[in-house]
């Protein structure tokens, strides 16, 4: 019996197995989208949304070091594709000394709403951090918001974090964004690129990569 479900094991395609974590983490991200977004007085306004070119949310970023302060977590980010839908989400990390939580929180969500392609292509190409390669702001919230973004939305990347279950934009000058390879070569298969997975070129794609997909066309369709 064991040799048969080792064998089994072995014919399971490898991002399957090596993904669990990261569909995991997708499965997180999704929670904290249906959190936020279920909370009118709190949520993202709908224009942000719409008009957004990338969301990144990262869950669960936790509190590093004793000394000096500072900050890291793993997370997806999706952009919006030339035909108007969500594309599949890459996998990135945060990490950074000077991000202004709540004082004594460990552990914070963070959601990321970008209003440009500069600061996603950034991303893609190495590695970006917030305020001196992308004007960051902390973001508007709820439905008292919404007069706010409907003039000229100015900053590249509005930012957001929800700890001890509140929802509020955060300063997150000096956190560096890049991509996780690792992450998703173990989701969607060696080799596979940001490009690739943005542009749908991928075989492998779990149901919670499709879920948080599919939050994103319903969230942002309000």
């Amino acid at each position: 019996m064991k040799w048969t479900t080792a064998l089994l094991l072995l014919l399971l395609p490898l991002p399957l197995l090596a993904g669990k974590k990261e569909q995991d983490l997708a499965r997180d991200a999704v929670t904290v989208l249906d959190q936020i977004m279920q909370a009118p007085d709190q949520a993202i306004p709908g224009r942000l949304l719409r008009e957004a070119h990338a969301i990144a949310v990262i869950p669960n970023v936790v509190k590093a070091g004793f000394v000096v302060g500072g900050r890291a977590g793993k997370g997806l980010i999706a952009i919006k594709t030339p035909e108007g839908v969500w594309s599949h989400p890459s996998y990135l990390k945060l990490t950074g000394a000077s991000i202004g939580f709540q004082a004594g929180v460990q552990s914070t969500d963070v959601v990321l709403v970008f209003t440009s392609p500069r600061g996603v292509d950034s991303i893609v190409n190495g590695k970006v951090t917030l305020g001196a390669d992308a004007s960051v702001a902390a973001g508007p919230v709820g439905r008292t918001a919404q007069a706010s973004t409907d003039g000229q939305l100015k900053a590249e990347i509005y930012s957001y974090s929800r700890a001890r279950g509140l929802f509020a934009g955060v300063a997150l000058d000096g956190a560096v964004i890049a991509i996780d390879h690792r992450a998703n070569q173990a989701v969607y298969g060696r080799n596979t690129t940001p490009r690739a997975v943005f542009e749908g070129r991928v075989d492998t794609v779990p149901g919670e990569i499709v879920s948080f997909r599919d939050r994103l066309e319903e969230y942002s369709a309000r």
